[in-house]
C-alpha cells in the first residue's frame, strides 16, 4: 500500500456560517455538490480567467479544507481576506498540516481524490496523518495518469483552466453561476475555444529539465512539465501537435524526439487534419 507524506502541501480551513456560499462565489469548484469524503480540485482565477491558484478542496463539520503548495498559502488566504468583507468567515492555516496520501489498497478511509477517480484509480487524501515521504512515487502517478499540479508541471497566472483540464475532473462549473474570471471560462467552453491542452510525452532518451520550450521545426507549442524516466506531461497546443503528426515533423524538447498522447481518461481527441497540408479540417 503506498503511503506518501506530501510535504510540500498545506492546509487552510475554512469555516463559519457563510463558509459555502462564499466560496461558491469565488472558485471554479461547485462546493455545494461536494460530498463529505470527495475530494476534488479547484482554483481561484484572475478576471481574466487565468489560474491564480490551484489546489484540492474537501468539506469538514463546520466548513471546507483548501489544500494547496506550502509557497502559495499565505497569499491564498491574503487573496481570500480581500473577498471577506461582511461575511461569517473565518480563515486558519492548520499547524501541523500534515497530507499524505494513499492508493490501491482498498481501503476507502480518508478524501477519494476525482482526479484520479477519472482516471480508474483509488488515491486518498489524508489530512494530519502522516506516511513515509517518498514523494518521487506519487509524482510518478501523476505524470502516468496525465494529472498536472503547479509549480510541478505548469506556472501559475500563465495556464487557464480548460489548459490543466479542471474542465474535465470536477475542478470547474458551469452550472452554479458567477464566480471570479466564470465569464472568460465560459466563453471559451462555449465557444470551443481552448487550444491548449495536457498531454503525454514520452522520450526517445532522457527528458529535458521541466520548462524546457516543446518545439516543431524550432517553433515553440508549449512547455514541459514534471518528468518521471523518459515519461512527462506538458501544455501543448494541440492544434499544433496535429499538424506536425499529419506532416510526419519532429516534436522535440530540447534535443529529444517526443511521442504525444492524450491523457485516456480525458476523452479528448487530436483536432482532424488534411494529411496533405497539415491544415486542420473542419469537423
Amino acid at each position: 500500500m503506498p503511503s506518501v507524506t506530501l510535504t510540500d502541501r498545506a492546509v487552510l480551513s475554512v469555516t463559519g456560517a457563510d463558509a459555502e456560499t462564499f466560496l461558491q462565489a469565488l472558485i471554479t469548484t461547485d462546493v455545494k455538490t461536494l460530498g463529505a469524503n470527495d475530494a476534488r480540485p479547484g482554483a481561484l482565477l484572475t478576471p481574466q480567467g487565468k489560474i491564480l491558484f490551484d489546489f484540492m478542496i474537501t468539506r469538514q463539520a463546520d466548513g471546507f479544507r483548501i489544500e494547496t503548495a506550502s509557497a502559495q498559502i499565505d497569499a491564498l488566504a491574503k487573496r481570500l481576506l480581500l473577498y471577506k468583507l461582511r461575511a461569517a468567515v473565518t480563515f486558519q492555516t492548520e499547524n501541523p498540516s500534515a497530507v499524505t496520501v494513499t492508493w490501491d489498497d482498498g481501503n476507502e478511509d480518508g478524501y477519494r481524490d476525482s482526479r484520479f477517480e477519472k482516471a480508474g484509480v483509488s488515491l486518498y487524501r489524508h489530512y494530519g496523518q502522516a506516511g513515509r515521504t517518498d514523494e518521487a512515487a506519487y509524482h510518478a502517478l501523476r505524470v502516468l495518469h496525465g494529472i498536472v499540479e503547479s509549480p510541478f508541471d505548469y506556472a501559475l497566472q500563465d495556464a487557464f483552466p480548460h489548459d490543466v483540464l479542471l474542465d474535465l475532473n470536477d475542478g470547474l462549473s458551469f452550472r452554479k453561476g458567477c464566480y471570479v474570471g466564470q465569464e472568460v471560462v465560459s466563453r471559451m467552453q462555449h465557444r470551443g475555444t481552448a487550444r491548449r491542452r495536457v498531454v503525454q510525452v514520452t522520450g526517445d532518451s532522457a527528458l529535458p529539465a521541466p520548462g524546457t520550450d516543446i518545439t516543431v521545426n524550432g517553433r515553440s507549442i508549449g512547455t514541459l512539465g514534471g518528468t518521471s524516466g523518459r515519461d512527462g506531461v506538458a501544455i501543448l497546443r494541440l492544434d499544433k501537435v496535429a499538424d506536425a503528426m499529419a506532416a510526419g515533423q519532429a516534436i522535440q524538447a530540447g534535443e529529444t524526439t517526443l511521442t504525444v498522447t492524450l491523457p485516456a481518461w480525458s476523452g479528448l481527441s487530436f483536432p482532424a487534419t488534411e494529411p496533405a497540408t497539415g491544415q486542420e479540417t473542419l469537423a
